[in-house]
Protein backbone atom coordinates (compact mmCIF):
# COMPACT_ATOMS: atom_id res chain seq x y z
CA UNK A 1 0.00 0.00 0.00
CA UNK A 2 1.72 3.74 -0.71
CA UNK A 3 2.22 5.76 1.65
CA UNK A 4 0.40 9.27 2.77
CA UNK A 5 3.73 10.80 1.09
CA UNK A 6 3.88 8.84 -2.05
CA UNK A 7 0.55 9.38 -2.93
CA UNK A 8 0.49 13.29 -2.40
CA UNK A 9 3.39 12.62 -5.31
CA UNK A 10 1.16 10.71 -7.76
CA UNK A 11 -1.81 13.88 -7.10
CA UNK A 12 0.63 16.49 -7.60
CA UNK A 13 1.95 14.98 -11.14
CA UNK A 14 -1.30 14.72 -11.93
CA UNK A 15 -2.54 16.31 -15.81
CA UNK A 16 -4.09 19.20 -14.43
CA UNK A 17 -7.41 20.05 -16.59
CA UNK A 18 -7.88 21.84 -19.06
CA UNK A 19 -10.96 23.90 -17.60
CA UNK A 20 -8.27 24.62 -14.86
CA UNK A 21 -5.90 25.95 -17.51
CA UNK A 22 -8.01 27.92 -18.94
CA UNK A 23 -9.52 29.75 -15.75
CA UNK A 24 -6.35 30.46 -14.68
CA UNK A 25 -5.21 32.04 -18.17
CA UNK A 26 -8.35 34.09 -17.70
CA UNK A 27 -7.29 34.93 -13.87
CA UNK A 28 -3.91 36.40 -15.69
CA UNK A 29 -5.21 38.63 -17.70
CA UNK A 30 -6.01 41.64 -15.27
CA UNK A 31 -2.43 40.99 -13.45
CA UNK A 32 -0.60 41.49 -16.93
CA UNK A 33 -2.53 44.48 -17.33
CA UNK A 34 -1.70 45.76 -13.71
CA UNK A 35 1.75 45.34 -15.43
CA UNK A 36 1.56 46.81 -18.56
CA UNK A 37 3.44 48.90 -19.98
CA UNK A 38 6.89 47.60 -18.76
CA UNK A 39 8.94 48.53 -21.98
CA UNK A 40 8.65 50.93 -24.54
CA UNK A 41 5.10 51.60 -26.53
CA UNK A 42 5.50 52.20 -30.64
CA UNK A 43 3.05 54.63 -32.23
CA UNK A 44 3.03 54.14 -35.82
CA UNK A 45 1.76 56.77 -38.22
CA UNK A 46 0.56 56.34 -41.81
CA UNK A 47 1.75 60.06 -42.58
CA UNK A 48 5.36 62.14 -42.78
CA UNK A 49 6.64 64.33 -40.02
CA UNK A 50 5.26 67.54 -39.76
CA UNK A 51 1.83 67.07 -41.04
CA UNK A 52 -1.64 66.98 -38.60
CA UNK A 53 -1.61 63.52 -37.71
CA UNK A 54 2.35 63.63 -36.64
CA UNK A 55 2.05 67.03 -34.71
CA UNK A 56 -1.37 64.85 -32.43
CA UNK A 57 0.80 62.12 -32.10
CA UNK A 58 3.49 63.73 -30.75
CA UNK A 59 1.51 65.51 -28.06
CA UNK A 60 -0.38 62.54 -27.22
CA UNK A 61 2.80 60.62 -27.10
CA UNK A 62 4.94 62.57 -25.22
CA UNK A 63 1.93 63.24 -22.16
CA UNK A 64 1.88 59.37 -21.97
CA UNK A 65 5.27 58.68 -21.68
CA UNK A 66 5.87 61.17 -18.93
CA UNK A 67 2.13 59.69 -17.37
CA UNK A 68 2.94 55.99 -17.71
CA UNK A 69 6.88 56.09 -17.15
CA UNK A 70 8.06 54.36 -20.45
CA UNK A 71 9.01 55.90 -23.75
CA UNK A 72 6.47 56.35 -26.15
CA UNK A 73 8.22 56.51 -29.57
CA UNK A 74 6.66 57.44 -32.76
CA UNK A 75 7.31 55.51 -36.17
CA UNK A 76 6.47 57.24 -39.22
CA UNK A 77 5.45 55.20 -42.18
CA UNK A 78 4.53 57.00 -44.79
CA UNK A 79 2.50 55.95 -48.21
CA UNK A 80 -0.46 54.86 -49.52
CA UNK A 81 -3.25 56.70 -47.57
CA UNK A 82 -1.59 55.49 -44.62
CA UNK A 83 -2.68 51.37 -45.45
CA UNK A 84 1.15 50.60 -44.97
CA UNK A 85 1.58 51.53 -41.49
CA UNK A 86 -1.83 50.01 -41.20
CA UNK A 87 -0.97 46.91 -42.59
CA UNK A 88 2.50 46.85 -40.56
CA UNK A 89 0.24 47.14 -37.34
CA UNK A 90 -2.23 44.54 -37.60
CA UNK A 91 0.58 42.33 -37.71
CA UNK A 92 1.91 43.24 -34.91
CA UNK A 93 1.47 41.58 -31.59
CA UNK A 94 -1.58 41.97 -29.71
CA UNK A 95 0.23 43.62 -26.57
CA UNK A 96 -0.89 47.56 -26.75
CA UNK A 97 3.21 47.93 -27.08
CA UNK A 98 2.41 48.69 -31.10
CA UNK A 99 -0.63 51.10 -31.64
CA UNK A 100 -1.12 53.49 -34.80
CA UNK A 101 -2.96 56.88 -34.83
CA UNK A 102 -4.81 57.45 -38.37
CA UNK A 103 -7.44 59.50 -39.33
CA UNK A 104 -10.75 57.94 -41.29
CA UNK A 105 -8.51 58.62 -44.68
CA UNK A 106 -6.81 54.94 -43.18
CA UNK A 107 -9.71 53.29 -41.58
CA UNK A 108 -12.57 54.48 -43.70
CA UNK A 109 -11.78 56.08 -47.08
CA UNK A 110 -9.51 53.80 -48.16
CA UNK A 111 -11.84 50.99 -48.06
CA UNK A 112 -13.96 52.73 -50.83
CA UNK A 113 -10.55 53.12 -52.84
CA UNK A 114 -8.72 49.84 -52.75
CA UNK A 115 -10.35 46.94 -53.24
CA UNK A 116 -7.63 44.67 -52.42
CA UNK A 117 -5.95 46.03 -49.04
CA UNK A 118 -3.93 43.96 -47.20
CA UNK A 119 -6.20 44.56 -43.67
CA UNK A 120 -9.77 44.99 -42.78
CA UNK A 121 -10.52 48.00 -40.87
CA UNK A 122 -13.05 47.07 -39.32
CA UNK A 123 -12.16 42.97 -38.22
CA UNK A 124 -8.23 43.30 -37.38
CA UNK A 125 -8.15 46.22 -35.34
CA UNK A 126 -9.59 47.61 -32.11
CA UNK A 127 -10.47 50.75 -31.93
CA UNK A 128 -9.19 52.46 -28.64
CA UNK A 129 -10.40 56.66 -28.80
CA UNK A 130 -10.84 59.05 -30.76
CA UNK A 131 -8.49 61.73 -30.16
CA UNK A 132 -9.37 65.10 -31.80
CA UNK A 133 -10.68 66.61 -35.01
CA UNK A 134 -10.24 69.62 -36.50
CA UNK A 135 -11.64 71.66 -39.71
CA UNK A 136 -9.58 72.38 -42.55
CA UNK A 137 -8.63 75.60 -44.29
CA UNK A 138 -8.81 76.55 -47.96
CA UNK A 139 -5.68 78.54 -48.41
CA UNK A 140 -3.91 79.83 -51.88
CA UNK A 141 -1.42 81.43 -52.29
CA UNK A 142 -1.40 85.53 -52.17
CA UNK A 143 -0.50 85.98 -55.71
CA UNK A 144 -3.81 84.22 -56.29
CA UNK A 145 -6.16 87.20 -57.23
CA UNK A 146 -8.99 86.12 -54.76
CA UNK A 147 -10.21 86.55 -51.28
CA UNK A 148 -13.32 85.15 -51.33
CA UNK A 149 -14.87 81.12 -52.88
CA UNK A 150 -16.72 82.81 -55.08
CA UNK A 151 -13.77 84.84 -56.82
CA UNK A 152 -11.89 81.84 -56.89
CA UNK A 153 -14.59 79.73 -57.97
CA UNK A 154 -14.66 82.43 -61.05
CA UNK A 155 -11.29 82.15 -61.77
CA UNK A 156 -11.18 78.46 -61.42
CA UNK A 157 -14.03 78.10 -64.72
CA UNK A 158 -12.20 80.57 -66.73
CA UNK A 159 -8.83 78.72 -66.11
CA UNK A 160 -6.85 81.13 -63.97
CA UNK A 161 -6.49 78.52 -61.49
CA UNK A 162 -6.15 74.92 -62.35
CA UNK A 163 -4.76 73.27 -59.60
CA UNK A 164 -5.03 72.35 -55.66
CA UNK A 165 -2.87 69.80 -53.84
CA UNK A 166 -2.96 67.45 -50.93
CA UNK A 167 -1.38 65.13 -48.81
CA UNK A 168 -2.41 62.42 -51.14
CA UNK A 169 -4.87 60.28 -52.36
CA UNK A 170 -8.10 59.59 -50.53
CA UNK A 171 -7.33 62.06 -47.63
CA UNK A 172 -9.88 64.27 -46.29
CA UNK A 173 -8.01 67.32 -48.27
CA UNK A 174 -8.43 65.28 -51.77
CA UNK A 175 -12.07 64.65 -50.59
CA UNK A 176 -12.64 68.70 -49.68
CA UNK A 177 -10.70 69.64 -53.11
CA UNK A 178 -13.09 66.86 -55.03
CA UNK A 179 -16.39 68.21 -52.99
CA UNK A 180 -15.27 71.90 -54.06
CA UNK A 181 -15.23 70.58 -58.05
CA UNK A 182 -19.04 68.72 -57.76
CA UNK A 183 -20.44 71.84 -55.60
CA UNK A 184 -18.64 74.93 -57.18
CA UNK A 185 -19.04 73.43 -61.28
CA UNK A 186 -15.24 73.35 -61.98
CA UNK A 187 -12.51 70.84 -62.67
CA UNK A 188 -9.33 71.94 -60.91
CA UNK A 189 -7.14 68.82 -61.30
CA UNK A 190 -5.86 67.33 -57.78
CA UNK A 191 -1.89 67.13 -57.26
CA UNK A 192 -1.32 64.79 -54.67
CA UNK A 193 2.34 64.94 -52.51
CA UNK A 194 3.69 62.39 -50.10
CA UNK A 195 3.05 64.53 -47.20
CA UNK A 196 1.14 67.41 -46.23
CA UNK A 197 4.80 69.17 -45.22
CA UNK A 198 5.39 69.09 -49.08
CA UNK A 199 2.77 69.98 -50.70
CA UNK A 200 2.53 73.31 -48.19
CA UNK A 201 5.52 73.78 -49.45
CA UNK A 202 4.82 74.00 -53.13
CA UNK A 203 1.66 76.15 -52.20
CA UNK A 204 4.18 78.65 -50.05
CA UNK A 205 6.59 78.64 -52.91
CA UNK A 206 3.68 79.40 -55.76
CA UNK A 207 4.20 75.90 -57.66
CA UNK A 208 0.83 74.88 -56.52
CA UNK A 209 -2.19 77.77 -56.48
CA UNK A 210 -3.90 76.27 -53.34
CA UNK A 211 -5.10 73.44 -51.20
CA UNK A 212 -7.30 72.52 -48.04
CA UNK A 213 -4.83 72.20 -45.30
CA UNK A 214 -5.03 71.21 -41.65
CA UNK A 215 -5.35 73.94 -39.62
CA UNK A 216 -2.57 73.25 -36.72
CA UNK A 217 -0.05 73.01 -40.56
CA UNK A 218 -1.12 76.00 -41.76
CA UNK A 219 -1.58 78.31 -38.87
CA UNK A 220 1.90 79.52 -39.31
CA UNK A 221 2.19 80.44 -43.29
CA UNK A 222 -1.50 82.17 -42.14
CA UNK A 223 0.19 84.23 -39.96
CA UNK A 224 2.95 85.27 -41.55
CA UNK A 225 1.19 86.10 -44.83
CA UNK A 226 2.94 83.80 -46.88
CA UNK A 227 -0.54 82.12 -47.45
CA UNK A 228 -3.77 83.63 -47.77
CA UNK A 229 -7.19 81.73 -46.26
CA UNK A 230 -10.41 81.73 -48.57
CA UNK A 231 -12.86 79.95 -46.26
CA UNK A 232 -13.27 76.88 -43.56
CA UNK A 233 -14.40 73.24 -43.87
CA UNK A 234 -16.44 73.09 -41.14
CA UNK A 235 -20.02 74.00 -40.68
CA UNK A 236 -19.10 76.59 -38.04
CA UNK A 237 -16.60 79.29 -37.61
CA UNK A 238 -13.25 78.13 -36.06
CA UNK A 239 -12.29 80.39 -32.68
CA UNK A 240 -9.08 80.24 -33.80
CA UNK A 241 -10.02 81.81 -37.11
CA UNK A 242 -13.08 83.62 -36.14
CA UNK A 243 -12.75 86.20 -39.46
CA UNK A 244 -12.53 83.23 -41.83
CA UNK A 245 -16.15 82.41 -43.10
CA UNK A 246 -17.02 78.72 -43.31
CA UNK A 247 -17.30 77.22 -47.16
CA UNK A 248 -21.39 76.31 -46.03
CA UNK A 249 -21.67 80.25 -45.65
CA UNK A 250 -19.77 80.96 -48.98
CA UNK A 251 -22.50 79.74 -51.42
CA UNK A 252 -22.00 75.59 -50.99
CA UNK A 253 -24.22 74.79 -48.14
CA UNK A 254 -23.96 71.69 -46.01
CA UNK A 255 -20.08 71.89 -47.15
CA UNK A 256 -18.07 69.57 -44.59
CA UNK A 257 -14.95 67.97 -43.85
CA UNK A 258 -13.16 67.44 -40.81
CA UNK A 259 -10.00 65.59 -40.39
CA UNK A 260 -10.36 63.11 -37.09
CA UNK A 261 -7.28 60.99 -35.36
CA UNK A 262 -8.20 58.04 -33.08
CA UNK A 263 -6.02 55.37 -31.49
CA UNK A 264 -6.21 52.01 -32.83
CA UNK A 265 -4.77 48.79 -31.15
CA UNK A 266 -4.00 45.03 -33.28
CA UNK A 267 -7.14 43.36 -32.46
CA UNK A 268 -7.55 40.68 -29.88
CA UNK A 269 -5.50 43.17 -27.50
CA UNK A 270 -6.85 41.77 -24.36
CA UNK A 271 -9.51 44.75 -22.68
CA UNK A 272 -7.47 44.89 -19.53
CA UNK A 273 -5.16 46.49 -21.13
CA UNK A 274 -7.32 48.36 -23.60
CA UNK A 275 -9.02 49.32 -20.71
CA UNK A 276 -5.50 51.31 -19.38
CA UNK A 277 -4.37 52.53 -22.52
CA UNK A 278 -7.80 54.55 -23.18
CA UNK A 279 -7.51 55.54 -18.91
CA UNK A 280 -4.10 57.07 -19.60
CA UNK A 281 -5.14 58.77 -23.03
CA UNK A 282 -8.09 60.24 -21.52
CA UNK A 283 -6.07 61.67 -18.50
CA UNK A 284 -3.60 62.77 -21.27
CA UNK A 285 -6.62 64.91 -23.17
CA UNK A 286 -7.41 66.68 -19.58
CA UNK A 287 -4.29 68.14 -19.17
CA UNK A 288 -4.19 71.71 -19.14
CA UNK A 289 -1.07 71.23 -20.61
CA UNK A 290 -2.23 69.30 -23.80
CA UNK A 291 -5.49 70.90 -23.92
CA UNK A 292 -4.10 74.55 -24.51
CA UNK A 293 -1.84 73.51 -27.67
CA UNK A 294 -4.42 71.74 -29.45
CA UNK A 295 -6.90 74.84 -28.86
CA UNK A 296 -4.37 77.02 -30.18
CA UNK A 297 -4.21 74.73 -33.29
CA UNK A 298 -7.49 74.68 -34.07
CA UNK A 299 -8.50 71.25 -32.52
CA UNK A 300 -11.16 69.90 -30.68
CA UNK A 301 -10.18 67.38 -28.05
CA UNK A 302 -13.02 64.86 -28.01
CA UNK A 303 -11.98 61.36 -26.09
CA UNK A 304 -14.39 58.27 -26.46
CA UNK A 305 -14.55 54.63 -25.10
CA UNK A 306 -13.70 52.11 -26.98
CA UNK A 307 -17.07 50.78 -27.49
CA UNK A 308 -18.14 54.81 -28.91
CA UNK A 309 -15.25 54.51 -30.97
CA UNK A 310 -16.48 51.04 -32.35
CA UNK A 311 -19.76 52.21 -33.36
CA UNK A 312 -18.56 55.54 -34.89
CA UNK A 313 -16.11 53.76 -37.12
CA UNK A 314 -18.97 51.39 -38.23
CA UNK A 315 -21.08 54.35 -38.78
CA UNK A 316 -18.54 56.32 -40.93
CA UNK A 317 -17.65 53.81 -43.45
CA UNK A 318 -21.00 54.31 -45.85
CA UNK A 319 -21.08 57.79 -45.06
CA UNK A 320 -17.50 58.14 -46.79
CA UNK A 321 -17.89 55.73 -49.11
CA UNK A 322 -21.05 57.19 -50.56
CA UNK A 323 -19.03 60.67 -50.77
CA UNK A 324 -15.91 58.71 -52.60
CA UNK A 325 -18.54 57.39 -55.09
CA UNK A 326 -19.98 60.59 -55.83
CA UNK A 327 -16.86 62.56 -55.92
CA UNK A 328 -15.20 59.66 -57.98
CA UNK A 329 -12.38 59.72 -56.07
CA UNK A 330 -9.53 57.37 -57.20
CA UNK A 331 -6.02 56.92 -56.27
CA UNK A 332 -3.69 58.76 -58.15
Amino acid sequence: MPSTLTTRVRRACMPVPLAALAAAACLALPAQASDYPNKPIRIVVGFAPGGGADIVARQIGNQLSTQMGQPVMIENKPGATGTIAAANVAQSGADGYSMMLASQSTMVIAPSMYPRLPFDPIKDFTPVTQLVSMPLVLVVHPSVPASTVKELVELARSGKVANYASSGSGGPQHIAGELFNMRGGVKLTHVPYKGESSALTDVVSGVVPLMFANLPVVAGFIKSGKLKTIAISSLARSPSLPEVPTVAESGFPNFEVLTWYGLFAPKNTPKPVIGRINSEVDLALKSPEVRSKFAQQGLTVLGTNADQFAAFMKAEVPKWSTVVRAAGVRPD
